[in-house]
Protein backbone atom coordinates (compact mmCIF):
# COMPACT_ATOMS: atom_id res chain seq x y z
CA UNK A 1 0.00 0.00 0.00
CA UNK A 2 2.86 2.31 -0.32
CA UNK A 3 5.59 3.38 -2.67
CA UNK A 4 8.83 2.43 -0.98
CA UNK A 5 11.54 4.99 -0.47
CA UNK A 6 15.27 4.52 -0.76
CA UNK A 7 16.35 6.30 2.38
CA UNK A 8 20.00 6.61 3.23
CA UNK A 9 21.47 3.40 4.59
CA UNK A 10 22.93 5.30 7.51
CA UNK A 11 19.45 6.11 8.78
CA UNK A 12 18.58 2.44 8.87
CA UNK A 13 21.79 1.38 10.59
CA UNK A 14 21.17 4.04 13.19
CA UNK A 15 17.87 2.50 14.21
CA UNK A 16 19.31 -0.24 16.36
CA UNK A 17 21.17 2.23 18.51
CA UNK A 18 18.51 4.91 18.49
CA UNK A 19 15.52 2.74 19.36
CA UNK A 20 16.41 1.34 22.77
CA UNK A 21 13.01 0.63 24.33
CA UNK A 22 11.96 3.27 26.82
CA UNK A 23 15.15 5.26 26.41
CA UNK A 24 16.78 3.53 29.40
CA UNK A 25 14.66 5.31 31.98
CA UNK A 26 14.22 2.39 34.29
CA UNK A 27 10.90 0.62 34.84
CA UNK A 28 8.75 3.60 35.76
CA UNK A 29 5.42 3.93 33.98
CA UNK A 30 4.62 7.32 35.48
CA UNK A 31 4.89 10.55 33.53
CA UNK A 32 8.42 11.19 34.70
CA UNK A 33 11.27 8.93 35.69
CA UNK A 34 12.35 8.30 39.27
CA UNK A 35 15.24 10.73 38.78
CA UNK A 36 12.86 13.53 37.90
CA UNK A 37 13.93 13.43 34.27
CA UNK A 38 11.20 13.23 31.60
CA UNK A 39 10.08 9.85 30.33
CA UNK A 40 11.64 9.25 26.93
CA UNK A 41 9.83 7.43 24.17
CA UNK A 42 11.26 6.46 20.80
CA UNK A 43 8.92 6.67 17.82
CA UNK A 44 9.93 4.80 14.67
CA UNK A 45 8.30 6.51 11.70
CA UNK A 46 8.27 5.18 8.15
CA UNK A 47 7.01 8.40 6.62
CA UNK A 48 9.10 9.16 3.56
CA UNK A 49 7.39 11.72 1.33
CA UNK A 50 8.50 15.26 2.07
CA UNK A 51 5.04 16.45 3.11
CA UNK A 52 4.48 13.37 5.25
CA UNK A 53 7.80 13.59 7.09
CA UNK A 54 7.12 17.26 7.79
CA UNK A 55 3.65 16.45 9.17
CA UNK A 56 5.05 13.67 11.39
CA UNK A 57 7.78 15.87 12.80
CA UNK A 58 5.41 18.79 13.33
CA UNK A 59 3.04 16.62 15.40
CA UNK A 60 5.93 15.24 17.47
CA UNK A 61 7.20 18.77 18.12
CA UNK A 62 3.73 19.89 19.22
CA UNK A 63 3.52 16.96 21.62
CA UNK A 64 6.94 17.60 23.11
CA UNK A 65 6.19 21.30 23.71
CA UNK A 66 2.89 20.45 25.44
CA UNK A 67 4.24 17.47 27.43
CA UNK A 68 7.60 18.28 29.02
CA UNK A 69 7.42 15.15 31.20
CA UNK A 70 6.97 12.76 28.22
CA UNK A 71 9.45 13.47 25.47
CA UNK A 72 9.24 11.66 22.13
CA UNK A 73 12.27 11.11 19.90
CA UNK A 74 11.46 10.85 16.21
CA UNK A 75 13.47 8.04 14.56
CA UNK A 76 13.42 7.82 10.76
CA UNK A 77 13.02 4.33 9.31
CA UNK A 78 12.34 2.91 5.87
CA UNK A 79 9.68 0.62 4.43
CA UNK A 80 12.46 -1.11 2.49
CA UNK A 81 13.66 -3.28 5.37
CA UNK A 82 11.71 -2.31 8.47
CA UNK A 83 10.52 -5.83 9.29
CA UNK A 84 13.99 -7.36 9.10
CA UNK A 85 15.22 -4.51 11.27
CA UNK A 86 12.45 -5.06 13.81
CA UNK A 87 13.13 -8.79 14.06
CA UNK A 88 16.68 -7.97 15.14
CA UNK A 89 15.56 -5.25 17.55
CA UNK A 90 12.81 -7.33 19.14
CA UNK A 91 15.22 -10.20 19.71
CA UNK A 92 17.80 -7.86 21.20
CA UNK A 93 15.40 -5.90 23.39
CA UNK A 94 16.12 -2.63 21.56
CA UNK A 95 12.83 -2.12 19.72
CA UNK A 96 11.31 1.37 19.69
CA UNK A 97 8.36 2.03 22.00
CA UNK A 98 6.02 3.23 19.23
CA UNK A 99 6.28 1.47 15.88
CA UNK A 100 4.91 2.57 12.51
CA UNK A 101 4.18 -0.36 10.20
CA UNK A 102 1.33 -1.83 8.19
CA UNK A 103 -1.29 -4.35 9.23
CA UNK A 104 0.01 -7.39 7.28
CA UNK A 105 3.22 -7.26 9.33
CA UNK A 106 1.44 -7.24 12.68
CA UNK A 107 0.12 -10.79 12.66
CA UNK A 108 3.54 -12.47 12.84
CA UNK A 109 4.97 -10.02 15.37
CA UNK A 110 1.87 -10.38 17.55
CA UNK A 111 2.04 -14.19 17.37
CA UNK A 112 5.67 -14.05 18.50
CA UNK A 113 4.74 -11.91 21.50
CA UNK A 114 6.56 -8.77 20.38
CA UNK A 115 3.59 -6.37 20.32
CA UNK A 116 1.40 -5.18 23.16
CA UNK A 117 -2.29 -6.08 23.00
CA UNK A 118 -4.03 -2.69 22.93
CA UNK A 119 -7.58 -4.04 23.21
CA UNK A 120 -8.22 -2.47 26.62
CA UNK A 121 -5.73 0.37 26.34
CA UNK A 122 -7.07 2.53 23.47
CA UNK A 123 -8.86 5.65 24.81
CA UNK A 124 -12.62 5.61 24.16
CA UNK A 125 -12.54 8.77 22.04
CA UNK A 126 -9.94 7.36 19.65
CA UNK A 127 -11.57 3.95 19.53
CA UNK A 128 -14.99 5.35 18.61
CA UNK A 129 -13.54 7.70 15.97
CA UNK A 130 -12.21 4.77 13.93
CA UNK A 131 -14.78 2.38 12.37
CA UNK A 132 -14.80 -1.31 13.19
CA UNK A 133 -13.87 -2.22 9.61
CA UNK A 134 -10.50 -0.54 10.21
CA UNK A 135 -10.02 -2.13 13.62
CA UNK A 136 -10.59 -5.49 11.95
CA UNK A 137 -7.34 -4.99 10.02
CA UNK A 138 -5.31 -5.00 13.26
CA UNK A 139 -7.21 -7.70 15.16
CA UNK A 140 -5.56 -11.11 15.36
CA UNK A 141 -5.59 -14.23 17.53
CA UNK A 142 -4.08 -13.47 20.93
CA UNK A 143 -2.80 -17.01 21.49
CA UNK A 144 -5.17 -17.44 24.43
CA UNK A 145 -8.30 -18.37 22.52
CA UNK A 146 -9.36 -14.76 22.03
CA UNK A 147 -8.69 -11.78 19.81
CA UNK A 148 -6.16 -9.03 20.44
CA UNK A 149 -5.70 -5.57 18.92
CA UNK A 150 -2.06 -5.03 18.00
CA UNK A 151 -2.04 -1.59 16.47
CA UNK A 152 -4.06 1.53 15.83
CA UNK A 153 -4.98 1.79 12.11
CA UNK A 154 -4.69 5.32 10.76
CA UNK A 155 -4.10 5.41 6.99
CA UNK A 156 -5.62 3.26 4.26
CA UNK A 157 -5.51 3.00 0.49
CA UNK A 158 -8.26 2.43 -2.05
CA UNK A 159 -8.10 1.78 -5.77
CA UNK A 160 -9.37 4.58 -8.01
CA UNK A 161 -9.13 5.41 -11.71
CA UNK A 162 -7.07 8.41 -12.79
CA UNK A 163 -8.43 9.70 -16.09
CA UNK A 164 -7.29 11.99 -18.90
CA UNK A 165 -10.14 14.52 -18.83
CA UNK A 166 -9.78 15.50 -22.49
CA UNK A 167 -10.08 11.90 -23.70
CA UNK A 168 -12.87 11.18 -21.21
CA UNK A 169 -14.91 14.17 -22.39
CA UNK A 170 -14.29 13.39 -26.07
CA UNK A 171 -15.62 9.85 -25.64
CA UNK A 172 -18.91 11.22 -24.26
CA UNK A 173 -19.24 8.33 -21.83
CA UNK A 174 -21.04 8.67 -18.52
CA UNK A 175 -18.65 10.07 -15.96
CA UNK A 176 -18.90 7.95 -12.80
CA UNK A 177 -19.33 9.51 -9.37
CA UNK A 178 -18.68 8.29 -5.86
CA UNK A 179 -22.40 7.63 -5.45
CA UNK A 180 -22.79 6.06 -8.89
CA UNK A 181 -19.54 4.39 -10.03
CA UNK A 182 -19.15 2.50 -13.26
CA UNK A 183 -20.04 -1.15 -13.22
CA UNK A 184 -17.27 -3.35 -14.58
CA UNK A 185 -19.31 -3.68 -17.78
CA UNK A 186 -19.52 0.10 -18.11
CA UNK A 187 -15.82 0.39 -17.36
CA UNK A 188 -14.98 -2.11 -20.11
CA UNK A 189 -17.34 -0.39 -22.55
CA UNK A 190 -15.81 3.02 -21.80
CA UNK A 191 -12.30 1.65 -22.30
CA UNK A 192 -13.32 0.15 -25.65
CA UNK A 193 -14.88 3.42 -26.77
CA UNK A 194 -11.72 5.35 -25.92
CA UNK A 195 -9.49 2.91 -27.81
CA UNK A 196 -8.84 4.42 -31.25
CA UNK A 197 -6.24 6.17 -33.36
CA UNK A 198 -3.35 4.62 -31.46
CA UNK A 199 -4.77 5.50 -28.06
CA UNK A 200 -5.78 2.79 -25.61
CA UNK A 201 -8.65 3.07 -23.19
CA UNK A 202 -6.84 1.78 -20.12
CA UNK A 203 -3.43 0.76 -18.81
CA UNK A 204 -2.92 -1.95 -16.19
CA UNK A 205 0.48 -1.74 -14.48
CA UNK A 206 0.91 -5.33 -13.32
CA UNK A 207 4.54 -5.73 -12.34
CA UNK A 208 3.17 -6.38 -8.83
CA UNK A 209 -0.31 -7.70 -9.59
CA UNK A 210 -1.35 -9.50 -6.42
CA UNK A 211 -2.62 -6.89 -3.97
CA UNK A 212 -4.37 -4.92 -6.70
CA UNK A 213 -6.27 -7.90 -8.11
CA UNK A 214 -7.05 -9.46 -4.74
CA UNK A 215 -8.40 -6.21 -3.36
CA UNK A 216 -10.54 -5.62 -6.47
CA UNK A 217 -11.72 -9.24 -6.41
CA UNK A 218 -13.93 -8.29 -3.49
CA UNK A 219 -16.07 -6.40 -6.03
CA UNK A 220 -17.53 -9.84 -6.77
CA UNK A 221 -17.06 -11.44 -3.36
CA UNK A 222 -13.75 -13.06 -4.32
CA UNK A 223 -11.64 -13.85 -1.26
CA UNK A 224 -8.99 -16.27 -2.66
CA UNK A 225 -8.72 -17.98 0.73
CA UNK A 226 -11.07 -20.10 2.83
CA UNK A 227 -10.72 -21.52 6.32
CA UNK A 228 -12.42 -24.66 7.59
CA UNK A 229 -11.64 -26.62 10.76
CA UNK A 230 -8.77 -24.26 11.47
CA UNK A 231 -7.08 -24.94 8.12
CA UNK A 232 -6.68 -22.24 5.46
CA UNK A 233 -6.55 -23.14 1.76
CA UNK A 234 -6.48 -21.21 -1.50
CA UNK A 235 -9.78 -20.76 -3.33
CA UNK A 236 -10.16 -19.71 -6.97
CA UNK A 237 -13.83 -20.12 -7.83
CA UNK A 238 -16.29 -18.12 -9.95
CA UNK A 239 -16.11 -15.09 -7.64
CA UNK A 240 -12.30 -14.93 -7.75
CA UNK A 241 -12.23 -15.40 -11.53
CA UNK A 242 -14.44 -12.40 -12.33
CA UNK A 243 -11.89 -9.58 -12.04
CA UNK A 244 -9.06 -11.75 -13.40
CA UNK A 245 -11.09 -12.54 -16.52
CA UNK A 246 -12.25 -8.96 -17.03
CA UNK A 247 -8.73 -7.51 -16.90
CA UNK A 248 -7.52 -10.30 -19.21
CA UNK A 249 -10.35 -9.52 -21.65
CA UNK A 250 -9.36 -5.86 -21.79
CA UNK A 251 -5.84 -6.93 -22.66
CA UNK A 252 -6.47 -9.76 -25.10
CA UNK A 253 -10.11 -9.75 -26.25
CA UNK A 254 -11.13 -6.08 -26.40
CA UNK A 255 -7.51 -4.97 -26.86
CA UNK A 256 -8.49 -1.80 -25.01
CA UNK A 257 -5.60 -2.10 -22.53
CA UNK A 258 -2.12 -0.89 -23.42
CA UNK A 259 0.16 -3.97 -23.47
CA UNK A 260 3.22 -1.76 -22.91
CA UNK A 261 2.11 -1.04 -19.35
CA UNK A 262 1.63 -4.66 -18.30
CA UNK A 263 5.11 -5.26 -16.91
CA UNK A 264 5.44 -1.82 -15.36
CA UNK A 265 5.31 -0.65 -11.76
CA UNK A 266 2.55 1.59 -10.47
CA UNK A 267 4.00 4.95 -11.53
CA UNK A 268 5.88 3.79 -14.64
CA UNK A 269 3.00 4.42 -17.09
CA UNK A 270 2.67 8.10 -16.14
CA UNK A 271 4.86 9.56 -18.94
CA UNK A 272 2.75 7.75 -21.53
CA UNK A 273 -0.41 8.86 -19.70
CA UNK A 274 0.63 12.50 -19.98
CA UNK A 275 1.22 12.01 -23.72
CA UNK A 276 -2.30 10.67 -24.23
CA UNK A 277 -1.25 7.09 -25.00
CA UNK A 278 -4.17 5.83 -22.90
CA UNK A 279 -7.13 7.40 -21.11
CA UNK A 280 -7.61 5.53 -17.82
CA UNK A 281 -5.10 4.41 -15.21
CA UNK A 282 -6.40 2.24 -12.32
CA UNK A 283 -4.14 2.88 -9.33
CA UNK A 284 -3.96 3.46 -5.60
CA UNK A 285 -5.11 6.86 -4.36
CA UNK A 286 -1.54 7.86 -3.48
CA UNK A 287 -0.58 8.09 -7.16
CA UNK A 288 -2.59 11.32 -7.40
CA UNK A 289 0.33 13.11 -5.78
CA UNK A 290 2.74 12.32 -8.60
CA UNK A 291 0.18 13.32 -11.20
CA UNK A 292 -0.52 16.61 -9.41
CA UNK A 293 3.18 17.40 -9.09
CA UNK A 294 4.54 16.06 -12.38
CA UNK A 295 1.84 16.46 -15.02
CA UNK A 296 2.83 18.93 -17.75
CA UNK A 297 1.21 22.35 -17.90
CA UNK A 298 -2.23 22.19 -19.43
CA UNK A 299 -2.75 18.49 -18.79
CA UNK A 300 -6.20 17.99 -17.26
CA UNK A 301 -6.98 14.93 -15.18
CA UNK A 302 -9.71 13.74 -12.86
CA UNK A 303 -10.06 11.04 -10.22
CA UNK A 304 -12.85 8.51 -10.77
CA UNK A 305 -14.08 5.92 -8.27
CA UNK A 306 -13.09 2.32 -8.82
CA UNK A 307 -15.64 0.13 -10.64
CA UNK A 308 -18.19 -2.03 -8.86
CA UNK A 309 -19.34 -5.58 -9.44
CA UNK A 310 -22.01 -7.14 -7.26
CA UNK A 311 -20.61 -4.76 -4.64
CA UNK A 312 -18.21 -1.80 -4.54
CA UNK A 313 -16.19 -3.33 -1.72
CA UNK A 314 -12.40 -3.35 -1.85
CA UNK A 315 -9.83 -4.97 0.40
CA UNK A 316 -8.19 -2.67 2.93
CA UNK A 317 -4.74 -2.75 4.48
CA UNK A 318 -3.88 -0.17 7.11
CA UNK A 319 -0.80 1.73 8.15
CA UNK A 320 -0.56 1.34 11.89
CA UNK A 321 1.05 2.44 15.13
CA UNK A 322 1.86 -0.28 17.66
CA UNK A 323 3.55 -0.46 21.06
CA UNK A 324 6.40 -2.89 21.70
CA UNK A 325 5.59 -5.52 24.31
CA UNK A 326 8.87 -4.70 26.09
CA UNK A 327 8.29 -0.95 26.20
CA UNK A 328 9.01 0.41 29.67
CA UNK A 329 6.46 3.19 29.21
CA UNK A 330 3.37 1.74 27.48
CA UNK A 331 0.93 4.15 29.14
CA UNK A 332 2.88 7.20 28.00
CA UNK A 333 3.29 5.64 24.56
CA UNK A 334 -0.48 5.27 24.26
CA UNK A 335 -1.05 8.86 25.38
CA UNK A 336 1.29 10.03 22.62
CA UNK A 337 -0.39 7.77 20.04
CA UNK A 338 -3.84 9.09 20.99
CA UNK A 339 -2.60 12.63 20.37
CA UNK A 340 -0.72 11.73 17.20
CA UNK A 341 -3.80 10.06 15.72
CA UNK A 342 -6.56 12.46 16.72
CA UNK A 343 -8.84 13.77 13.96
CA UNK A 344 -6.97 16.96 13.01
CA UNK A 345 -3.61 15.18 13.05
CA UNK A 346 -4.87 12.26 10.96
CA UNK A 347 -6.07 14.80 8.40
CA UNK A 348 -2.53 16.25 8.26
CA UNK A 349 -1.01 12.77 7.91
CA UNK A 350 -3.45 11.73 5.19
CA UNK A 351 -2.81 14.94 3.26
CA UNK A 352 0.93 14.39 3.54
CA UNK A 353 0.75 10.79 2.29
CA UNK A 354 -2.15 11.29 -0.15
CA UNK A 355 -3.91 8.40 1.57
CA UNK A 356 -7.20 8.00 3.44
CA UNK A 357 -7.58 8.57 7.19
CA UNK A 358 -9.44 6.00 9.27
CA UNK A 359 -10.60 8.77 11.60
CA UNK A 360 -14.19 9.74 10.88
CA UNK A 361 -13.46 13.24 12.17
CA UNK A 362 -10.51 13.57 9.81
CA UNK A 363 -12.56 12.31 6.88
CA UNK A 364 -14.77 15.39 7.12
CA UNK A 365 -11.85 17.83 7.17
CA UNK A 366 -12.18 20.35 4.29
CA UNK A 367 -8.52 19.75 3.37
CA UNK A 368 -9.32 16.19 2.25
CA UNK A 369 -12.87 16.60 0.97
CA UNK A 370 -12.12 19.23 -1.64
CA UNK A 371 -12.61 18.51 -5.35
CA UNK A 372 -9.03 19.63 -5.98
CA UNK A 373 -6.83 16.69 -6.95
CA UNK A 374 -9.74 14.29 -6.48
CA UNK A 375 -9.74 14.36 -2.69
CA UNK A 376 -13.55 14.20 -2.56
CA UNK A 377 -13.66 11.00 -4.62
CA UNK A 378 -10.71 9.46 -2.78
CA UNK A 379 -12.09 10.17 0.69
CA UNK A 380 -15.57 8.95 -0.25
CA UNK A 381 -14.08 5.55 -1.16
CA UNK A 382 -13.33 4.81 2.50
CA UNK A 383 -16.88 3.55 2.94
CA UNK A 384 -16.16 0.67 0.55
CA UNK A 385 -13.07 -0.63 2.37
CA UNK A 386 -13.32 -3.89 4.29
CA UNK A 387 -10.62 -6.03 5.85
CA UNK A 388 -8.54 -7.67 3.12
CA UNK A 389 -9.13 -11.45 3.39
CA UNK A 390 -5.44 -12.25 2.91
CA UNK A 391 -4.58 -10.17 5.98
CA UNK A 392 -5.31 -13.08 8.30
CA UNK A 393 -3.51 -15.75 6.26
CA UNK A 394 -0.27 -17.11 7.67
CA UNK A 395 2.07 -17.67 4.75
CA UNK A 396 0.45 -15.09 2.49
CA UNK A 397 3.71 -13.24 1.82
CA UNK A 398 5.39 -16.41 0.55
CA UNK A 399 2.32 -17.38 -1.49
CA UNK A 400 2.30 -13.89 -2.96
CA UNK A 401 5.98 -13.81 -3.92
CA UNK A 402 6.59 -17.42 -4.96
CA UNK A 403 3.24 -18.42 -6.44
CA UNK A 404 0.72 -15.66 -7.11
CA UNK A 405 3.00 -13.00 -8.59
CA UNK A 406 4.57 -15.19 -11.32
CA UNK A 407 1.28 -16.99 -12.06
CA UNK A 408 -0.72 -13.77 -12.46
CA UNK A 409 2.03 -12.19 -14.54
CA UNK A 410 1.94 -15.16 -16.92
CA UNK A 411 -1.85 -15.13 -17.04
CA UNK A 412 -2.19 -11.43 -17.79
CA UNK A 413 0.55 -11.75 -20.42
CA UNK A 414 -1.58 -14.37 -22.18
CA UNK A 415 0.90 -17.20 -21.64
CA UNK A 416 -1.45 -19.48 -19.66
CA UNK A 417 -5.21 -19.92 -19.43
CA UNK A 418 -7.39 -18.93 -16.50
CA UNK A 419 -7.89 -22.62 -15.69
CA UNK A 420 -4.12 -23.11 -15.63
CA UNK A 421 -3.66 -20.07 -13.43
CA UNK A 422 -6.37 -21.17 -11.02
CA UNK A 423 -4.93 -24.67 -10.70
CA UNK A 424 -1.43 -23.39 -9.96
CA UNK A 425 -2.62 -20.76 -7.50
CA UNK A 426 -4.46 -23.48 -5.58
CA UNK A 427 -2.10 -26.45 -5.89
CA UNK A 428 1.20 -24.63 -5.46
CA UNK A 429 -0.36 -22.21 -3.00
CA UNK A 430 -1.68 -24.91 -0.68
CA UNK A 431 1.78 -26.47 -0.51
CA UNK A 432 3.08 -23.13 0.75
CA UNK A 433 0.26 -22.58 3.25
CA UNK A 434 0.57 -26.12 4.59
CA UNK A 435 3.88 -25.22 6.20
CA UNK A 436 2.25 -22.37 8.11
CA UNK A 437 -0.73 -24.28 9.53
CA UNK A 438 -0.70 -24.51 13.29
Amino acid sequence: MRIRSALAAAAIVALAGACGSGGGDGGSSSSSSSSGEPVKINFLSLAWQKESVAANKQIVDEWNKANPNIQVTYVQGSWDNVNDQLVTQFAGGTAPDVIHNDSPALSGFAADGYLLDLKDKVPAELKSDIPQSAWDTVTFDDGKGGQGVYGVPFLQESQVIIANKKLLDAAKVRVPTADNPWTWDEFSAAAKKMTKDGTFGVAWAMKSPVNKTLNLALNFGGTFFQTADGKTTVKVGPEEREVLQRIHDQLHKDKSADPAALGQGTADPLPAFYKGKFALLPAGVFLRQQVAEQAPDGFEWVTLPGPKGTTAQQGAVSQTLSIAQDSKHPEEAMKFMAFFLNGPNQAKLAKGDWLLPTSQAAASDPAITTEENGWDVATASVKNLVVAPFLKVNGFDEWKSKVATPVLQEYFAGKITLDDAAKRLVDEGNKVLERYQR
